[in-house]
């Protein structure tokens, strides 16, 4: 039996890997900031096995980001895999009640958060495993260093590829700082999905709809080479994917001294 804790776990990705973890009779929790989406996901994993849980949090928030780790130490004594999927585009910059741009939050510091502050239990986990999923293997665009936060200029391309590559950073420095661990880090670019979600301003709405109606896969499908890797644990701490294959370490968006820069600096800024 697994113990598995899915941030964004309520729809898309998120909800296909809580509950493939639940039908094998795993104990899974999901963080997601919609209730009304909680209970849905609670519903349909009545009927399933294993034991379900939802924890509802606003991921934009540093304290809110505590306040699911405590909650999760009092719910397990070890972890096996922890999944992090939540993610949203903001067409406007947001600002956070912490003053942070929302996009670095979501995409980064969310993230850094949990994968730090649940290490302990992982660390007590059977084969643990932290799973990311983002744009790991995509070189375009570079961490803002001059502007994290976005705020002389704001572009949602530019903050998400920002984004993208700070949480690339992220896999490298998590393993950096803890050499002797067991926890392995699983950082993956999905194929493009249908994540039952759409926060975009019409007209863009509109065409992301008909885009995914055309292009995208079920989550279920896309699911398939993350749960394999997830449950087989190729050698390796860090394990690269990209859309079901094997990425290069080498690639500049995994410099180890990058990785080392933006620790310190998350640190200053928590």
């Amino acid at each position: 039996m697994k113990n598995v804790v899915v941030a964004g776990g309520t729809t898309g990705m998120g909800r296909e890997i809580a509950l493939h973890y639940l039908r094998s009779g795993g104990r899974v929790t999901v963080i997601g900031s919609t209730p009304a989406r909680g209970e849905e996901f609670l519903a349909e994993a009545a009927g399933l096995g294993g034991e379900a849980a939802f924890v509802h949090a606003d991921l934009l928030s540093i304290a809110e980001n505590h306040r699911v780790i405590k909650e999760i130490e009092e719910r397990y004594d070890a972890l096996d895999a922890l999944v992090l999927t939540a993610m949203l585009p903001f067409v406007r910059r947001r600002e956070t009640a912490d003053g942070l741009e929302g996009t670095f939050v979501l995409y980064y510091l969310s993230r850094f958060i949990l994968s730090y502050g649940l290490t302990d239990l992982l660390e007590r986990g059977e084969t643990p495993i932290i799973t990311n999923i983002g744009a790991t293997g995509i070189t375009k665009g570079a961490v803002n260093w001059d502007d994290l936060q976005f705020a002389r200029k704001y572009s949602m391309v530019r903050a998400t590829m920002s984004g993208g590559r700070a949480n690339d950073l992220l896999g490298v420095h998590y393993v950096q700082n803890h050499p002797g661990g067991r926890t392995k880090v699983l950082m993956v670019q999905p194929p493009y999905t249908r994540s039952g979600t759409n926060h975009l301003p019409q007209p863009l709405r509109t065409v992301a709809r008909g885009l995914a109606a055309v292009f995208a896969k079920a989550p279920a499908e896309s699911v398939r080479d993350t749960l394999a890797v997830m449950d087989e644990q190729p050698d390796g701490r860090l394990i690269l994917r990209a859309v079901g294959e094997t990425v290069d370490p080498g690639l500049k968006t995994f410099d180890p001294g990058d990785a080392r820069r933006l620790y310190e600096i998350t640190q200053k800024l928590l």
